[in-house]
């Protein structure tokens, strides 16, 4: 797997959810705090985003924001009016608003959607996308983003057979592209892009985090992922530490641990055979490693996660 897949699989937990909301003016909703992350498209009218803290954001048609650091916001379709609070069912998704009172103004169409993240092991890739990530929509930009939202919409729409498989599918695609569509805008935005969005357009830097990803469990050493980018052992380790915040061989351990966490939630394979997917030859060091990053033995963690 590539690493922004990765990332988003070592985080994501249950199901995600999503709405169609249609509101008319006055509107306003108040979202709290959450652990998860949030999306929100205006399919039709326009909408003020307003986070907890910084600047509010103006939406028009077409416009996608993502709150990926669950801080709370408000959501209206003006600065001045009174919001509704809104909170979670205990699934995790957002309740069905009911319809507001048509008294003046065009309607206002949304797509909001909810993702649950666990974020205790949270990749730094996400960690440091800002609180709201705004992406206007512009013609031509982001059509694979765009045909996504366009798909979602359809189907909550007017569901059909088969709807809640697609609209959870569409929603795990939906992610990746709001994501990509961000890293390619820092990437190509400013010429100068910084953090991951910096590590990953690194040739060197880049091709060695795909090969940890591509197979955690190989016994790399910094030479080797080096040869990957064509640099020297000393260059490559210097270049991946600035630009990735720590050492080649530091973020494998951790990464490793990370995917050991989602093998032991995930799959009933013996803790030998986790032990080797993640790198490790000797379960009683596997096990050690895992209960310094953790806290608590593999076994334990799995007996919690069922």
């Amino acid at each position: 797997m590539d690493v922004l897949s990765d990332a988003i699989a070592a985080m994501r937990t249950g199901r995600p959810h999503s709405r169609r909301q249609e509101r008319y003016a006055p509107w306003g909703m108040r979202f709290p705090d959450s652990d998860g992350a949030g999306f929100h498209v205006v399919l039709q009218g326009s909408a003020w985003l307003v986070p907890a803290e910084g600047e509010p954001v103006a939406m028009g048609p077409g416009d996608v924001a993502f709150l990926a650091q669950g801080g709370g916001y408000t959501l209206a379709g003006g600065l001045d009016v009174p919001a509704q609070e809104v909170r979670p069912l205990p699934d995790g998704s957002w309740p069905q608003l009911p319809p507001s009172e048509r008294e003046s103004g065009p309607a206002t169409v949304l797509l909001c959607g909810a993702y649950h993240l666990d974020r205790g092991r949270a990749h730094p890739l996400l960690s440091e996308l800002p609180e709201v990530v705004h992406l206007p929509s512009r013609i031509g930009a982001h059509r694979s983003l765009r045909a996504a939202v366009e798909l979602l919409g359809m189907e909550l729409e007017e569901p059909q057979p088969g709807s809640d498989t697609i609209v959870t599918s569409l929603l795990d695609t939906l992610l990746l592209y709001i994501l990509r569509a961000w890293w390619q805008t820092e990437r190509h935005g400013s010429g100068h892009p910084t953090g991951w969005a910096a590590a990953l357009a690194d040739p060197a830097v880049g091709a060695a985090l795909r090969a940890i990803h591509g197979a955690p469990a190989h016994p790399w050493t910094v030479g080797e992922l080096g040869a990957h980018g064509g640099l020297s052992r000393a260059a490559f380790a210097r270049r991946f530490s600035a630009l990735v915040g720590e050492p080649p061989l530091t973020y494998l351990t951790w990464w490793r641990m990370i995917t050991a966490g989602r093998l032991l939630r995930e799959d009933s394979a013996p803790l030998r055979r986790i032990a080797q997917r993640a790198g490790y030859t000797s379960e009683f060091a596997f096990a050690k490693a895992f209960k310094r990053e953790y806290g608590v033995a593999p076994g334990q963690y799995r007996k919690r996660a069922s």
